[in-house]
């Protein structure tokens, strides 16, 4: 690439945009002064934007961060002393846990797709084997013409089983265009729900449950519905640095655009070239 040196006229462009103390205090004249009120605030505004990106970028990492550290640790064995564990920060960490389901208190977690199809969740209470506790299991997905049947007997799994997942914290914020669900009354029975909100399913399950819920993985054998699914991740930084970037430009722009704005205005009105 050829880089060519600043000449004289280089210089003398960058020198007619320097500003006298004269020029910039023309801002501040009572013609001017609204506008450079609503100037100064966009400034600000865009400035401020730009940092909220940056961040945005600081969580996302920090999420990113927390996620690889889990993914990567041994499977957990849910069962014994690791149930008072703090499960909650232990999102994504692969698991392990062996009980029998409670289908009577099972509910859907609504709005779900497998394959271009709709459908649901299944959400089943497991009680753990040798414990009084309750874990609530993602079994995957089923159609949306069986969910709105009633009766999702056919996709029981009785008996003792083996769950191989992953640790999810419960929802309890809904995504944008998402409904928040509503809290069970005493005796209500809530069948569907759009976030897997263990605290306000737990106040209809008659078990305490632990205050996570397991995300089930497939597994090659298995060759029937429910649909096994994993949270699909992205470790991306996202678009959040250049964002911020735009907004701090877009700032400088019009923080040096506006008093180009005035010299030219000024100069019209006074007929200077």
């Amino acid at each position: 690439m050829k880089i060519r040196r600043m000449g004289l006229g280089d210089l003398g462009s960058f020198t007619a945009m320097a500003f006298s103390p004269v020029e910039l205090l023309r801002a501040f004249h009572r013609r001017w002064i609204l506008t450079t009120l609503l100037v100064v605030t966009g400034i600000a505004v865009m400035a401020r934007l730009g940092v909220w990106q940056l961040d945005r970028l600081d969580q996302r990492r920090a999420f990113n961060i927390r996620v690889l550290a889990q993914i990567s640790r041994p499977e957990l064995s849910l069962t014994g002393e690791t149930l008072n564990s703090d499960l909650v920060n232990m999102e994504y960490r692969p698991v392990i846990v062996r009980g029998e389901y409670d289908f009577s208190s099972q509910v859907a977690l609504r709005n779900q797709a497998w394959e271009g199809r709709w459908g649901v969740h299944l959400l089943t209470p497991l009680h753990i084997q040798e414990t009084d506790s309750y874990v609530l299991v993602d079994r995957g997905w089923i159609p949306g013409e069986d969910y709105l049947a009633g009766d999702w007997s056919e996709y029981d799994e009785p008996g003792i089983q083996e769950v191989r997942g992953v640790i999810r914290a419960p929802q309890s914020k809904p995504d944008i265009g998402k409904r928040r669900d509503p809290t069970p009354m005493p005796g209500e029975r809530i069948m569907a729900w759009n976030l897997a909100n263990v605290q306000a399913i737990s106040q209809q399950v008659p078990h305490p449950l632990l205050p996570i819920y397991i995300q089930q993985a497939p597994d090659p054998t298995w060759k029937r519905l429910p649909a096994r699914s994993q949270p699909e991740l992205d470790l991306t930084e996202g678009p959040h640095l250049g964002y911020a970037l735009q907004w701090f430009a877009f700032a400088g722009l019009l923080g040096l655009g506006y008093p180009l704005y005035i010299r030219r205005e000024e100069r019209r009105r006074s007929g200077v070239a």
